[in-house]
């Protein structure tokens, strides 16, 4: 089960959680939890840090953004439209310990027919951007 290895105060922002506790998992879409648990328990098998704001940590945008968000805020401000997968409830960034971003996407790669869904990840960053929009390939690498 997802929640073996998430909290969901990691999948989403402080805000989504303060205003819907536990009931915050319906914003996310059920084919990138079944892809986080893939790749934490198949794939990856090492920790994952997504938000670390419930242990004192500064990430809080790294899951669901909602508008209240910075990230989301400075877009629209700017009177730009802003769609972002981690607005849908379909993105994530990830740090893992002991490993670079660069090795991570790699080994996703080798592994891309274990996820159920195809997938995107961001290169040329030191976190490992991974979401479930389709690209019409099962691992597509973009920059953004």
């Amino acid at each position: 089960m997802i929640t073996d290895y998430f909290d969901i105060k990691e999948l989403v922002c402080p805000h989504t959680y303060q205003r819907f506790g536990q009931g915050s998992w319906i914003f996310l879409d059920p084919n990138l939890l079944k892809s986080l648990l893939i790749l934490r328990a198949d794939i990856i098998k090492l920790p994952m840090v997504i938000n670390n704001y419930s242990w004192g940590g500064n990430m809080t945008q790294r899951g669901l953004r909602c508008n209240l968000c910075d990230l989301v805020k400075s877009k629209t401000e700017k009177n730009q439209i802003y769609l972002s997968a981690h607005c849908l409830g379909k993105a994530v960034d990830i740090s893992i310990e002991g490993m670079t971003a660069e090795q991570t996407r790699r080994l996703i790669e080798l592994n891309q027919d274990l996820l159920p869904v195809n997938h995107r990840v961001e290169g040329g960053v030191s976190w490992l951007h991974f979401d479930i929009y389709d690209s019409g390939k099962k691992f597509h690498e973009f920059n953004a």
